[in-house]
């Protein structure tokens, strides 16, 4: 049996899970290649990887929500600074890590390849 309505629909809610090793100084990343938003100023769609690394505190992001999440912004239109920005406060806002990094890395647009990095807090130097 088929069923007319999705099982799920796109949310800004991110739901989030205690870490289970709070007192561990750990990196979790996802690279999110499929993310779409749309040009604010003509309509059009851009595509881009989001890239997420952080260091846990107290709580995890659960994936299916970023998934979810993620996928909110696909019929919204957003400059690629402003929506990788978003992306770090709405994360940061739920899991308040250690520190967090997010990358956009978006493709090719009028002949310009666009990178945006965001952080919060300082990321510990490589060992």
């Amino acid at each position: 049996m088929v069923k007319d309505a999705m099982p799920t629909r796109p949310t800004k809610t991110l739901e989030t899970f205690p870490n289970p090793s709070p007192g561990r100084e750990y990196e979790i990343s996802f690279d999110i290649p499929e993310f779409t938003c749309l040009c604010p100023l003509t309509g059009q769609p851009d595509f881009a990887t989001v890239r997420i690394r952080y260091a846990p505190a107290e709580r995890c992001v659960e994936l299916k929500a970023l998934k979810l999440y993620i996928w909110s912004f696909r019929d919204e239109g957003h400059f690629h600074e402003a929506v990788t920005n978003r992306i770090l406060d709405d994360l940061v806002a739920a899991v308040a890590p250690r520190w967090m990094e997010v990358e956009g890395d978006f493709l090719v647009r009028g002949g310009i390849h666009t990178v945006v990095r965001a952080a919060h807090g300082q990321r510990p130097p490589a060992q």
